[in-house]
């Protein structure tokens, strides 16, 4: 009994002590076995590893590809016209006694901090050497190239690889922007004033060519219709002449009829004028006589209805006695 009671305690502290000097390495991991600070053995191999207990440490870095997002930076290109940029890198740790002897305790937290340092100072030279619109193009790889060649040579002294470098925004500062947006706007606003200005021409051009050719066209019209209406006139007029010449009592009867056929009508027959008017000829009490005097002629026209050639003597008279008939002057 008591001898198990000393056993107990041997066999924890032996168990602890086998379990102290074995340790695993993960494949995402690269460790530094220590021995009172001073390095033993490096170990990338995952797996199983031994050390020895207590006075021995195993230190681990991760050794996967790690990433850093740069405080916003200002810089200044070659026309002296001041940019914010913004950059991120992709690094990883190539060589873990390098990088410890480097870093020492603090490990990867100051190895952060000395690669914006690196960063911040590659950016500086690189854009700086350029002007401000090759850093605002939309192709900027061959300057995050130079960039990330540069931060490369820098960071291997501390045993750590720069995979990648990306600049992920250019802009320009807060007191340049309302400046820069201003002439922009001047610009766009010019351009603006000069697209109108020229369409306006042009519309003045279409307007005046569409006013000219309706002027001629109506012009031509006018002329036309006046020839026309002149032709017209000259041919009414010597129907007139020639029916006023055959018969001039007949013709003037016929004018009077189409006369008051026109002015006596139920909506306008009121009329004030004298009695003794040239217009009532044919209504006064003496004006049978002038009816009497045309109808003898038309008496004299039906008998010569009985031979063919006074038939068509009168029909070509009444023809022309019946033409487009003016009112009688009042």
């Amino acid at each position: 009994m008591r001898v198990s009671m000393f056993l107990l305690p041997v066999l924890v502290i032996l168990g602890a002590l086998g379990l102290s000097s074995v340790y695993v390495v993960d494949e995402r991991e690269n460790v530094l076995v220590l021995q009172f600070g001073q390095l033993k053995q490096t170990r990338d191999e995952p797996g199983l590893h031994f050390k020895l207990p207590i006075v021995q440490e195993v230190v681990r870095y991760d050794s996967r590809i790690l990433g850093l997002q740069s405080q916003p930076l200002e810089v200044t290109p070659l026309d002296d016209r001041r940019l914010i940029v913004d950059a991120f890198a992709r690094w990883r740790i190539v060589d873990t006694v390098r990088f410890r002897e480097s870093v020492g305790l603090e490990g990867v937290s100051a190895a952060q901090g000395r690669m914006e340092r690196i960063m911040n100072a590659a950016i500086r030279e690189v854009l700086g050497s350029v002007p401000s619109g090759a850093v605002l193009s939309e192709d900027r790889t061959p300057l995050m190239n130079r960039i990330r060649d540069l931060a490369r040579r820098e960071a291997a002294t501390l045993g750590v690889e720069v995979v990648d470098v990306r600049l992920t925004r250019t802009d320009l500062p807060e007191q340049n922007l309302e400046a820069t947006y201003a002439r922009m706007r001047a610009e766009r606003e010019r351009e603006a004033a000069d697209e109108r200005a020229r369409g306006e021409e042009a519309a003045q051009r279409v307007r005046a060519l569409a006013d000219r050719t309706v002027t001629e066209i109506v012009s031509t019209a006018e002329r036309e219709a006046e020839v026309v209406r002149g032709e017209a006139d000259a041919e009414r007029n010597a129907i007139y002449a020639d029916a006023f010449g055959r018969d001039e009592e007949f013709f003037a009867f016929t004018r009077s009829l189409t006369s008051y056929e026109r002015a006596l009508r139920g909506e306008n027959s009121t009329m004030v004028m004298r009695p003794d008017s040239q217009f009532f000829q044919y209504l006064r009490g003496d004006g049978t006589q002038a009816l009497q005097a045309v109808i003898p002629d038309a008496q004299e026209d039906e008998e010569d209805l009985t031979d063919p050639e006074g038939e068509a003597r009168l029909g070509e008279d009444l023809r022309l006695g019946a033409g487009p008939a003016e009112p009688a002057e009042q």
